[in-house]
């Protein structure tokens, strides 16, 4: 059995870990970016009735055709321009990759950055290049300009919000990337109902730019739902990759049925934008803590002895995202979600009992 493994598993896959998710059993799940918020009751009762509409006999609408006018509608996507779904916005960066697979070919990002990015590719058999952000997390442009012009590269995914660090890159230096890269340039605005800008709107100025978004920060990560707009020059060919029925029954009805009452998550995010500004307050108030300015739902810190703090703070039933292992940039370094005011209450008392 080794040896067929050896011999048949491709050598970068063997090397990989798998994307590991904690059981986060009876604990205060802050490590996931999750709105905390569930939908209300009386609305919750419409929506299971929806539900009971499915015919869960038959497939899906291959293109999901109701669904893509809803989010056209809630998300104020161009007119102009068209959707592809995907199966949460990882299928959609597999999708893209895939499509761009040339011998070859080559996929960038700065890093630190969302991870898949990286290992999609690498699933993907095409080659990555990493460009390092400046201290501060911004872009470091003479280095983005030098590895445009060395490495070509297909695509440029460019998360803004950025995660795990959670700034936007100067809209300056996004502009540059989209108007010199030598491919496609993806924008993922995962955050973008936290951080109120995006580049939806540019998208009829630049020929080589789609926009990325999912709607699990919005508050239905359970639905595993991803889209990107863009012309139809390019999502045409990306469709040809995607894989038939890729959005099942119950995600069309549910999605279509939460963003047809948007107002109600957009509600929620604002509530996560004020307690946001709240805990990055109390974070800096703490002595030791050097806590990073965010535009998404969570928040990047570092302390010292993070990997330490961090076993701590799920001993006392809280689970952050530990970034200590990746090392370098964010050595040291703690992600926590912006919660309700009970969980990031006791986030912080459980964070100062730990540093005491």
């Amino acid at each position: 059995m080794d040896d067929k493994i050896q011999n048949l598993v491709r050598e970068e896959v063997r090397a990989l870990s798998a994307y590991h998710v904690p059981n986060p059993g009876d604990a205060i799940k802050l490590d996931a970016m999750e709105n905390p918020y569930q939908f209300p009751p009386e609305l919750v009762e419409q929506w299971l009735s929806v539900l009971k509409t499915a015919d869960l006999n038959r497939y899906p609408d291959p293109s999901a055709r109701e669904l893509k006018q809803v989010i056209r509608t809630a998300m104020h996507i161009p007119e102009n321009m068209e959707l592809l779904l995907g199966n949460g916005s990882d299928e959609i960066i597999q999708i893209i990759i895939m499509a761009l697979a040339k011998s070859g070919a080559v996929v960038m990002a700065p890093e630190p950055t969302f991870v898949m990015y990286k290992m999609i590719t690498t699933f993907c058999n095409v080659g990555y290049a990493g460009v390092p952000l400046e201290n501060d997390f911004s872009l470091d442009m003479p280095a983005m300009r030098a590895a445009m012009q060395e490495q070509k590269p297909a695509v440029i995914f460019l998360a803004w919000p950025n995660n795990p660090t959670g700034n936007l890159f100067a809209e300056a230096d996004v502009i540059e990337i989209i108007e010199n890269a030598p491919g496609l340039v993806v924008v993922d605005e995962a955050y973008t109902s936290f951080a109120e800008v995006s580049f939806m709107d540019k998208l009829a100025d630049y020929d080589n730019l789609v926009v990325m978004r999912t709607v699990s920060k919005s508050g239905l990560a359970g639905l595993r739902l991803g889209y990107l707009a863009g012309s139809a020059a390019w999502l045409d060919e990306f469709d040809k990759v995607r894989m038939p029925y890729n959005i099942n029954v119950l995600t069309q009805l549910s999605a279509k049925f939460a963003l047809e009452n948007v107002t109600v998550l957009d509600e929620q995010a604002a509530k996560l934008r004020a307690a946001r500004s709240e805990l990055m307050q109390a974070l800096n108030d703490i002595k030791g803590i050097e806590a990073f300015e965010s535009a998404a739902n969570f928040i990047l810190f570092r302390i010292a002895n993070a990997s330490d703090v961090f076993a701590c703070l799920k001993d006392k039933n809280i689970l952050i995202k530990n970034l200590d292992p990746a090392g370098g940039a964010l050595a040291n370094c703690l992600r926590v979600t912006v919660s309700t005011p009970e969980e990031n209450s006791a986030f912080l008392s459980a964070l100062k009992s730990c540093i005491a």
